[in-house]
């Protein structure tokens, strides 16, 4: 009796580990092709560079079977600036997300880190600028419960971007 549980638990868990090894990435192309949309399609505004502002922002969505995307949420940004580009270009990822086991809505967490390529040199008016940057900042942060229900926690999306 004992090994034939010890058997049949043997079996479920190696179901489950090859199960998990065929999971595939929830966006057209993969990993490697969802990191280089996104360093192509975030355009970093203006705004941004003139800031020197830097952080991270992180982003609920949800896709449809279609691939569409709907509900952005922003659940922590450093700094508000940091939002508008990474929405434009989540809006453009529309028909490309695929959803596991035929679920019509899938929820996904994306993480985003930008900040500034560093120049030869610190200027003191560079370092001056990052200090009034980070003074100034209005981070957006979730302060009630963050429901995650069945979301995928997706590789986090780095752009740097030059300054002057």
């Amino acid at each position: 009796m004992k090994k034939a549980v010890f058997t049949l638990g043997l079996v479920i868990f190696t179901m489950t580990a090859m199960a998990q090894q065929h999971l595939a990435f929830p966006f057209q192309g993969g990993s490697a092709v969802l990191t280089k949309f996104f360093k192509d399609s975030l355009i970093v505004s203006p705004e941004i560079v003139k800031k020197k502002a830097v952080g991270t922002a992180i982003f609920k969505f949800t896709a449809d079977d279609k691939g569409n995307i709907s509900k952005i949420i922003v659940y922590y940004a450093d700094d508000a600036v940091l939002v508008v580009p990474i929405i434009n270009a989540l809006r453009k990822t529309n028909r490309k997300w695929i959803i596991p086991d035929r679920q019509k809505l899938h929820d996904f967490i994306l993480p985003f880190s930008i900040g500034f390529n560093a120049p030869a040199k610190a200027t003191d008016v560079n370092q001056r600028d990052l200090y009034d940057y980070t003074l100034k900042r209005k981070p957006i942060v979730a302060y009630d419960q963050v429901p995650l229900d069945e979301a995928t926690l997706l590789p986090a999306i780095t752009v740097k971007y030059n300054i002057e």
